[in-house]
């Protein structure tokens, strides 16, 4: 949605040439939270959100070409049902693949600040818990993995929020908020940055030298 398939491209063409190694996001958040995490491994997590059908179309290519992981992020609500979509067989082809993990967008990409606005207290309470858990159990149903990391739909988020995301059974949960990961960050607001066609030639270059500090 944010970036071109020929930027993305050149994208894992400066990972590679720079012996970057693309890993999945819950191999980098478990180097994280053990503190092996070092500018010196050279290390990068991409993933996607939503579930769109151009992953599969635009993006599945790639990642077979490169040899690299990527985490998807999805809301079942919309996988096999909306037209933008991929479906359950496609995202189990991905699967097979041993390149791709699945994750949690909350079932239907709600916006928790509309949402909290226009339901009474016990009402929004209910509805936030449904979202975290019915897509968790969902996609471990249909794709036979471990979900327990949370993109926030939108990027919204708050202590409750996070708090039902824990009782929910999610240990990690992530923001889209662009800049560097810092041990003051909560594990359950993790930034990342969202590329756009923007971030390409230097400017993707600054991004990825800030982050392994000057390589």
């Amino acid at each position: 949605m944010t970036v071109t398939t020929t930027v993305f491209e050149s994208h894992l063409k400066y990972l590679h040439d720079h012996s970057y190694t693309v890993i999945l996001l819950r191999d980098l958040v478990d180097r994280y939270l053990r503190g092996s995490l070092t500018p010196a491994a050279r290390l990068v997590a991409i993933c996607a959100d939503d579930g769109h059908k151009s992953v599969y179309t635009d993006l599945f290519p790639l990642v077979k070409k490169y040899r690299i992981h990527v985490t998807l992020f999805l809301y079942p609500s919309a996988i096999s049902n909306a037209s933008y979509a991929m479906t359950w067989d496609q995202l189990r082809e991905l699967k097979k693949t041993g390149l791709f993990d699945f994750q949690s967008h909350s079932y239907w990409h709600p916006n928790f600040k509309q949402d909290k606005e226009r339901l009474k207290p016990t009402e929004y309470e209910r509805f936030v818990e449904m979202q975290f858990k019915k897509s968790k159990e969902t996609l471990e149903k249909e794709l036979k993995g471990k979900v327990d990391m949370l993109a926030w739909p939108f990027g919204i988020h708050d202590d409750r929020l996070i708090k039902k995301a824990v009782e929910a059974g999610y240990a990690a949960a992530f923001t889209i908020e662009r800049h560097q990961a810092s041990p003051s960050d909560s594990i359950m607001a993790l930034p990342r940055f969202l590329m756009t066609n923007s971030d390409r030639g230097e400017a993707f270059e600054r991004i990825i030298g800030s982050n392994s500090r000057g390589k």
